[in-house]
């Protein structure tokens, strides 16, 4: 806890107060909030919320519609608690991150150095190509991706692919897998000692001072959640319903948290200087890895990459039942950008990046 009250200073700083650079984009906000709301209405989506940050300092946070329909719950972007989906990877590369800064893990170990009893395949992997889903390990299959049953532990969760053949040689092909994030996560629990959802609440949400995310925990009362919701196609007319019921236990590493945008944003900081992770690690998590025959998969350590106006950015899209999140962060620029929706699915057609850019220096939003 010694570093977080040593760290609240400067959070302090970075997001107390709105008014000094919000005054500078009266213009830009204007025309983001127009996007927004177009975007919003278009996919019929019951509760969104949005949240924009230039050079560390939240400038623009918006909440649009209803977190909950049926109890008349507004939005709100600084409580309302949206399923952020696979953005929970980056959360546990940051837990990966800070246990490599310390010498408690190896990045290019196999499995079984932490996870012993994990069965030998026919190929081995390390804890790299699992965070770059280069290792082989699975993705969803059938209705998995609804589970209904909850798994006390994340050893347990594992149980759903454990015994399953890898899909290719490792380093061979991108495969994308939040099963192999779930694994990734066992070995940080054995590297630590504790249980994985203590190791997150710990060294990252306490450490950066996200007081409004949480482990979707279906047992538990968590104030400010929100209800989530479907969108299926009755004929010709779209209807929204709730959401199936479903249980994360078995993918806390992969796709179990809730979130706020503005916390989302305080995750984003995060990574912006050696405050909290070495200049180093922060290169492996933001570079892309290769296959063995060259090829850029444009995903680093739990984080995506790419290009947009020219301009270089990282960050994650998250699906969940009842939600799809987006988290960017333009490093040149200085700009990040997070969205939650109530709402699956959701085509974000890139306004997420669209918003962005209203928000670069020297940018003349469109009219």
């Amino acid at each position: 806890m010694l570093s977080l009250f040593r760290m609240l200073p400067v959070f302090l700083w970075l997001f107390a107060s709105f008014q000094p650079l919000s005054a500078q984009y009266a213009e830009q906000i204007n025309v983001a909030r127009n996007l927004f709301a177009t975007f919003v209405h278009q996919n019929q989506i019951p509760g969104a919320a949005i949240s924009v940050a230039v050079r560390g300092e939240i400038v623009w946070s918006h909440g649009i519609g209803l977190a909950d329909l049926e109890q008349g719950v507004p939005v709100d972007p600084s409580k309302t608690l949206f399923r952020v989906g696979s953005v929970s990877k980056p959360f546990t590369a940051f837990v990966l991150a800070r246990f490599v800064d310390l010498g408690k893990i190896d990045l290019d170990a196999p499995i079984q150095r932490y996870v012993p009893d994990f069965p030998i395949k026919k190929y081995s992997f390390t804890l790299r190509q699992l965070g770059g889903h280069l290792a082989g390990i699975r993705h969803y299959r059938g209705n998995e991706f609804e589970n209904t049953r909850y798994f006390p532990s994340v050893r347990e969760g594992l149980s759903l692919f454990l015994e399953d053949s890898l899909m290719h040689e490792p380093g061979t092909r991108y495969l994308y897998s939040s099963y192999g994030w779930n694994l990734l996560s066992l070995a940080l629990e054995n590297a630590a000692g504790k249980p994985f959802l203590d190791l997150v609440e710990e060294e990252v949400f306490q450490r950066i001072g996200m007081a409004s995310t949480h482990a979707d925990v279906n047992q538990q009362i968590i104030p400010y959640r929100a209800r989530f919701y479907e969108k299926y196609k009755d004929r010709t007319t779209w209807i929204i319903r709730n959401a199936n019921y479903v249980d994360n236990s078995y993918k806390w590493a992969g796709g179990g948290f809730l979130s706020t945008t503005e916390d989302l944003l305080r995750f984003a900081q995060a990574h912006s200087g050696n405050w909290f992770l070495s200049d180093r690690i922060l290169r492996e998590l933001f570079t892309p890895q290769r296959t063995k025959d060259g090829k850029s998969t444009d995903y680093g350590i739990g984080w995506e990459s790419g290009t947009y106006l020219g301009e270089p950015w990282m960050g994650h899209s998250g699906g969940s039942v009842g939600g799809v999140t987006q988290l960017i962060i333009f490093p040149q620029k200085g700009v990040s950008v997070a969205v939650l929706t109530n709402l699956s699915p959701v085509d974000y057609q890139g306004v997420h990046r669209k918003i962005a850019s209203l928000f670069f220096p020297q940018t003349i939003p469109a009219k």
